[in-house]
């Protein structure tokens, strides 16, 4: 499915792109029943169809590990307190985008030129600037530019009868198209102040800083 959005502003997307550090995000929904004292905080991971039970799968499956330490839960090969079940899924969504063909320079996109600006053709000449009160209104330009919509799942329950202790659902909607690169974040926010609000939504933002 496409969708067609229009440019307003280049100055938004400017200030997004131009720190040292990404922010990443995240509308968290949890819905929680924990126990007040929990004193077995054993847990082990679900199960997978072997099919699923891929390399990337693993690597995020280390994530969780890591925040699950860090809040004093520990895996336990045999017989668990817990088991953690997650999903998780990246859906393309090609958009497209109307940019005046006269404006200043779109970080996003990637069709821009004399030190960022467009130009349009005026009679013969390019003109660097664009004056509203001169000549007609700039045309637009369509370009398609890939949103990528994720969702993570997780859940714990009691391993023994299987009632629901923690959901919690993650979405997120960037431009990256490396899901790896964002994981650690969407990971982070679904367990950000364990275990959050029964049946709340919010909104958490992280700083991501670049490798290298």
């Amino acid at each position: 499915m496409k969708r067609l959005m229009i440019a307003a502003a280049a100055v938004s997307a400017t200030l997004l792109l131009g720190g040292c550090a990404t922010t990443i995000r995240s509308d968290v929904t949890t819905f929680n029943q924990w126990p007040a004292q929990l004193p077995d905080k054993s847990y082990a991971f679900a199960q997978v169809p072997q099919q699923y039970n891929t390399l990337e799968l693993q690597s995020y499956e280390n994530l969780v590990r890591g925040q699950m330490t860090r809040l004093g839960f520990h895996e336990a090969a045999g017989s668990p307190a817990l088991q953690v079940t997650m999903r998780f899924r990246t859906v393309d969504v090609p958009t497209q985008v109307a940019y005046p063909a006269f404006a200043p320079m779109y970080p996003y996109s990637p069709r821009f030129a004399y030190m960022g600006w467009r130009r349009r053709y005026w009679g013969g000449l390019y003109s660097p600037f664009y004056d509203p009160l001169w000549g007609p209104m700039p045309a637009y330009e369509v370009e398609t530019e890939h949103r990528y919509h994720r969702e993570l799942e997780l859940s714990i329950q009691q391993a023994n009868d299987g009632k629901r202790l923690f959901d919690v659902t993650v979405r997120n909607v960037s431009r990256n198209m490396s899901t790896p690169a964002v994981m650690p974040a969407l990971v982070q926010s679904a367990f950000h102040d364990f275990p959050g609000p029964n049946g709340g939504a919010r909104v958490i933002e992280l700083q991501q800083n670049p490798k290298g």
